[in-house]
């Protein structure tokens, strides 16, 4: 039996940067601030600065000072553009395959820590938790990079009335959630690979011999052996006397 508790230590700070990415990938999900609209007209936005988010734009108005003033992007509105409604999914997608992720990693370490006799899914789990790590890393990093390049060429959305922006802004900057997405996605990427390369998962299930067949202490016993310590010269399975006894009683 190969003992693993010692071999585990990366994978194990692999699964508390993969909790801590996860937090950040849901708060950069959350967040306003992925675009951030300088406008010149601060008659209504008295700051100056939008905040365009895959959610939401807000900003603050001197009618409501002490509140942000939000209005709501739904995934069918016509006139966002296209990295908006494919950041909505894919961003939420990211928070699910991260969860499931988290508790595949856990399970795994589960195994290689504490578990002496079932190792038969270690493998399985082990490459689940890397693979769903890295999945949810590509997930997350597709609308961030696309919503990054967007503002960094200066593209503009044409808001309706109701929001109160303008058509375009004097400049754009990305917001501190994308910065945040991306640090996260990447911690992900590593902590996915720190499970793809656990290599004694995949030594494990070569090396052992299953306990059923095995005897604690000489191997596995064969029925030939233990046939032929029973059997006598005359076929019986009676015992027969030890001569050195008996000359021992007649001296």
């Amino acid at each position: 039996m190969i003992y693993m508790s010692h071999t585990a230590h990366w994978q194990f700070l692999g699964l508390i940067g993969g909790v801590l990415a996860w937090i950040l990938i849901m708060t950069t999900t959350g967040i306003n601030e992925w675009r951030l609209w300088h406008v010149e007209n601060v008659s209504v936005i008295s700051s100056g600065v939008a905040w365009v988010g895959i959610w939401k734009a807000c900003f603050f108005s001197h009618y409501f000072s002490s509140m942000e003033t939000c209005q709501s992007i739904s995934i069918s509105d016509p006139f966002i553009p296209t990295e908006i409604p494919v950041a909505q999914v894919l961003m939420v997608l990211g928070m699910i395959c991260g969860l499931a992720g988290n508790i595949s990693a856990a399970m795994a370490l589960r195994v290689a820590y504490f578990s002496l006799e079932d190792r038969s899914n270690i493998r399985l789990l082990f490459l689940l938790a890397g693979t769903l790590y890295v999945l949810t890393a590509g997930l997350c990093l597709v609308p961030l990079v696309w919503n990054m390049t967007s503002v960094l060429n200066n593209r503009t959305i044409d808001f309706p009335p109701e929001f109160n922006l303008p058509a375009a802004p004097v400049k754009q900057q990305v917001g501190s959630a994308i910065g945040v997405g991306i640090m996260a996605s990447i911690m992900m990427l590593i902590s996915g690979l720190l499970f793809l390369c656990y290599r004694y998962a995949w030594q494990t299930l070569s090396s052992e011999v299953p306990r059923n067949n095995k005897d604690p202490l000489h191997g596995p016993w064969t029925e030939t052996s233990l046939a032929q310590q029973s059997e006598a010269p005359n076929g019986c399975n009676q015992g027969t006397d030890n001569p050195a006894f008996h000359s021992e009683e007649l001296s």
